[in-house]
């Protein structure tokens, strides 16, 4: 998938680089954009790890013991380590 953004995040691919173009660089371009910009990571992340996405946001949710604290931290490793395996090694 090296380069590719799925089809699932072309719409917010598309408006990431359209406040790209509009907007000048520098920190006001970073805070127009950057919902965009962590809605394109999110929607590719569970693209790309769906179910350890999943698990991360149901069991983070909501972390109001101890149990829960822990099953969150499990799924955010778990998470860590799907992405770590798609990443590019050169």
């Amino acid at each position: 998938m090296s380069g590719e953004v799925p089809a699932e995040c072309d719409r917010i691919y598309q408006s990431l680089l359209q406040c790209h173009r509009r907007v000048p660089t520098g920190p006001s371009r970073e805070a127009a954009c950057r919902h965009l910009n962590r809605s394109l990571a999110e929607c590719m992340i569970a693209f790309i790890c769906p179910e350890e996405s999943a698990s991360v946001k149901t069991l983070c949710a909501n972390q109001a013991t101890a149990v829960k604290r822990s099953q969150c931290q499990q799924a955010q490793i778990s998470l860590a380590t799907c992405i770590s395996l798609h990443q590019d090694p050169s």
